[in-house]
């Protein structure tokens, strides 16, 4: 590294706006953030499920009405996989097992 062009990289005073300070390091002596571990809802536990607007139950609808269309499709596509006319036979012929299903 080149010398005199880097910052100071020295012990900073972190100040939460709940009251909370811890000691780190970086280029400011000091800093001041809204939030932290102590008071952060995800590293509390204290985190919620907030479903603003119903988007939990429109994306569960929306999911259903998709399952339920590929279920048609699938069954669209079996049925239009048999057979629907059968080959006539001669009269003498035992019968096959495409005449037995249709």
């Amino acid at each position: 590294m080149k010398p005199d062009i880097h910052p100071e990289y020295v012990v900073a005073t972190v100040r939460c706006s709940c009251g909370n300070t811890f000691t780190t390091r970086s280029t400011r002596s000091e800093l001041r953030v809204e939030i932290c571990s102590n008071c952060h809802p995800f590293y509390t536990g204290k985190q919620k499920l907030v479903d603003t607007g119903g988007r939990v139950e429109r994306f569960q609808r929306r999911y259903a009405k998709q399952q339920a269309e590929q279920a048609a499709a699938v069954k669209e596509r079996e049925a239009s996989r048999r057979p629907t006319v059968s080959v006539p036979q001669h009269p003498g012929a035992p019968p096959t097992a495409e005449t037995e299903q249709g």
